[in-house]
């Protein structure tokens, strides 16, 4: 993990830090680091192990995928739904 150096100050709303907290807690981590993760995911910001971390998890899936014609077919409005 890349040593933090950087300090930003943010101010919540006593309910979303209350949320975030409990949060932390059930996770066994810290608030800052539930929104660090969030940031990253957010913006972009993760690095290329995350990203390959989360491109392998998503083809280890069993999911029912069709033919990229099929996908485009189910994703393109009829003229009939266009016209609704």
């Amino acid at each position: 993990m890349e040593k933090l150096t950087k300090k930003t100050t943010i101010l919540l709303r006593p309910e979303l830090h209350r949320r975030l907290t409990r949060l932390a807690e059930q996770r066994h981590t810290s608030v800052g680091d539930l929104i660090r993760t969030a940031c990253e995911r957010q913006y972009g910001l993760a690095g290329s192990e995350e990203r390959m971390e989360a491109a392998r998890a998503l083809a280890a899936l069993d999911l029912p995928v069709g033919s990229p014609e099929e996908m485009k077919w189910e994703s393109v409005p009829t003229p009939q739904e266009i016209a609704l």
